[in-house]
């Protein structure tokens, strides 16, 4: 029992990785199709998947009965199988393709929106520069002006005592200070304005960030760009080239896992025969291996042989030639006489009998020197 199992396991798998690999083809082309046929995406389904599981069948119809079909509708079968191929891996590479060129175009729209905010950020740095240079400058006034205050002062020589005097100059003073106020007002108004324009252009950066990596469309063409890099192809035809590869070796593979599947499983079951009484029975191989060993020993051929069965007649008279048609048919009168022997009459005995006659008969006709 442990022994059938173990035997059945690997066809198993060899069937359920057919079974995967072919659904998997069959969705994929289907997709593919009604994708292509889009205006009549039912009946395109409805008519796909009937020539998939088609495919299928005239795989298992060739491989199972391919000694018994006739030429011309074996022939028919092996170009509507193949054609059924070409048409899946069709279907398989409309639907890749197209999954490609909608994250091609998400990669193009990204790179158009990167690129507009990148416009953007570029004209905020030229107002940042501007208002940087106004800020450095109006810092250096600022200073001036701080060192022009701190340096007020006016030296005159009193008529009387003859003492120069050092003082400050009011009117100077006032005038400095007017003009420090405007610049520290500027000052402050050009920082807020740099604050907000590095704000901008923060946020301008981050969106671009976000924008690369929001739909995912540049990791998942990522290494195609690198291929595109290393090979100095462009990247439509390295993907043409590798769905050139899957399609080549999916379906085709399918197909050959169905027949993989199929012989498998025909290894599995017992050869049988028709025995003497109408009746199906396995042959056993070890049985079969010792009749061969008879057979080469009896030096004829054994059509009518079995392991228990008394080896075929001998004659004492050397000079006595027999024929292995007429070895056969002594054997089976012998047969016809042990079922005689043993007094059944019954309809399975009278079957067996009449199906040897008919052995008999058949020698007989084949072979026009006997005579009898």
């Amino acid at each position: 029992m442990i022994k059938k199992i173990t035997d059945r396991i690997f066809p198993a798998l060899i069937a359920l990785s057919a079974f995967s690999v072919s659904a998997s083809a069959a969705f994929y082309s289907i997709s593919g199709l009604s994708k292509l046929f889009a205006g009549a995406a039912f009946a395109v389904i409805v008519m796909a998947a009937s020539l998939e599981v088609a495919k299928l069948v005239i795989a298992s119809l060739l491989y199972q009965y391919r000694k018994t079909l006739p030429l011309l509708l074996k022939g028919y079968l092996s170009i509507a199988c193949a054609v059924l191929i070409l048409i899946t891996s069709m279907g398989i590479y409309g639907f890749l393709s197209a999954a490609y060129q909608e994250t091609a175009n998400k990669e193009g729209n990204s790179e158009a929106r990167i690129v507009l905010i990148e416009t953007k950020r570029d004209n905020v740095k030229e107002q940042l520069e501007v208002y940087t240079e106004e800020k450095t400058s109006i810092n250096e006034a600022v200073a001036e002006l701080r060192k022009g205050l701190s340096n007020n002062k006016v030296q005159w020589r009193d008529k009387e005592t003859g003492q120069i005097i050092t003082s400050t100059s009011s009117r100077t003073r006032k005038a400095l200070e007017k003009q420090l106020d405007q610049a520290i007002i500027r000052q402050t108004e050009i920082n807020s304005k740099v604050d907000v324009l590095n704000e901008k252009i923060f946020e301008y950066e981050t969106e671009i960030v976000e924008t690369k990596i929001g739909d995912g469309s540049t990791s998942e063409l990522g290494p195609l760009k690198y291929l595109s890099g290393l090979t100095g192809l462009p990247m439509d035809r390295i993907i043409n080239y590798l769905l050139l590869t899957i399609i080549f070796v999916f379906d085709p593979l399918a197909i050959a896992l169905v027949i993989a599947a199929n012989f498998a499983f025909e290894k599995l079951r017992k050869p049988t025969k028709e025995n003497l009484y109408g009746e199906t029975v396995e042959i056993d191989e070890d049985k079969a291996d010792k009749r061969m060993d008879i057979i080469g020993q009896n030096g004829n051929e054994g059509l009518h042989y079995d392991v228990e069965s008394e080896p075929p007649v001998e004659f004492d008279d050397d000079s006595k030639t027999i024929s292995d048609t007429e070895i056969q048919i002594q054997f089976l009168q012998k047969e016809i006489d042990k079922i005689n022997l043993q007094d059944n009459t019954g309809k399975k005995a009278a079957i067996a009998i009449d199906g040897i006659n008919k052995q008999i008969q058949k020698l007989k006709d084949e072979d026009n020197t006997i005579t009898y």
